[in-house]
């Protein structure tokens, strides 16, 4: 389990293609790998990997070919570079959010522009993907816990402080780049209590009405 706060940013030093799966190697520069033994989980640009092996300064980890269908690490190159987090500990303070490192689709960089310090991006989600992405939720993107400020149907806005530009991969981020997407955790889990329930398939505010959920005056969701 991760917050979405990034620890440093790596480099891939090598890849290693093998049937349907793929060996990376991850060079971390100073960051401290004492802690981390083999078997441990490092979320690499917003994928839980696994240890497999330790050299110095870097780490290897196993791509499955699930994993490489399902993440950008289908066109990794050596040189890329990706966002690290260590698992966290029941002493980690919690400044994201709830992170599982399991990828649930791409997105893509529509624009980039200046706003003041800061830079704001568009992306475009997955159709399958939109429902779960709501304005002030959060969402991660490439491993890092962001906070969506706008929602246009499968698009959605974000602002990045200069701080998170400085300290993960998304200075580099243009138009047309390609991230990994991992939505709400907590509302994957809503849904699917609520199918359950109900039997139904995708959530409507009409179904959410016939099960008793109601909207407060403020705009917040109340259960009657």
């Amino acid at each position: 389990m991760f917050t979405g706060i990034i620890d440093a940013v790596g480099t891939i030093a090598a890849i290693q293609r093998h049937g349907k799966g793929a060996r990376l190697e991850i060079a971390v520069g100073d960051w401290d790998l004492s802690d981390v033994k083999l078997g441990d989980s490092i979320a690499t640009d917003g994928v839980c990997l696994t240890v497999v092996a330790l050299k110095g300064d870097r780490y290897c980890a196993d791509l499955s070919q699930e994993t490489l269908d399902r993440t950008g690490y289908a066109h990794a190159k050596v040189g890329s570079r990706v966002n690290l987090e260590k698992a966290m500990l029941p002493t980690t303070r919690f400044g994201g959010h709830i992170v599982s490192g399991h990828v649930d689709g791409l997105g893509t960089v529509l624009s980039r522009t200046s706003s003041g310090e800061a830079v704001e991006f568009w992306l475009r989600a997955p159709d399958e993907l939109a429902r779960y992405i709501a304005e002030k939720g959060s969402i991660t993107v490439n491993g890092i816990s962001l906070t969506v400020n706008e929602v246009r149907n499968s698009d959605f806005r974000l602002t990045i402080i200069p701080h998170t530009l400085a300290m993960t991969s998304l200075d580099k981020l243009g138009a047309g780049g390609v991230v990994n997407l991992e939505v709400d955790l907590l509302a994957r889990y809503l849904e699917r209590l609520l199918q359950a329930r109900s039997g139904a398939g995708n959530l409507t505010w009409g179904k959410l009405a016939e099960l008793g959920f109601g909207m407060a005056p403020s705009g917040t969701m109340r259960s009657s």
